[in-house]
């Protein structure tokens, strides 16, 4: 099998703090639904890279980019980059979540 790792041990980094607006940052993504012009039979979800603003650093290139001659250099995503958001965004959700729960069982109790 193939595997792809990360280099993720703690003794890498620094400054390190946790993700606490992951909701906020999710609701600015804009997933979608298309094909790509050379395979047109394949309906895929996704992103289009230049509206992924929440998570930057899971972009390359630059919007409309082209090289000297004219042609196009096209952007790309690394869609690995937004499982942390996500994660942070339903922790936050399963907080609120359980908070309410706490809540309703307390006014069905009075």
């Amino acid at each position: 099998g193939v595997s792809y790792n990360t280099s993720s041990d703690y003794r890498l980094k620094e400054n390190v703090t946790d993700l606490t607006d992951g909701i906020t940052r999710v609701k600015q993504l804009q997933p979608k639904r298309f094909n790509f012009i050379d395979d047109p039979d394949r309906t895929v979800d996704g992103f289009l890279a230049h509206e992924v603003t929440a998570v930057p650093e899971a972009i390359s290139g630059d919007k409309d980019e082209v090289d000297d001659e004219g042609n196009p250099v096209y952007q790309g995503i690394d869609q690995s980059k937004l499982v942390p958001l996500l994660t942070a965004a339903l922790q936050e959700a399963i907080t609120k979540i359980e908070t309410l729960e706490i809540k309703v069982a307390a006014l069905e109790t009075e």
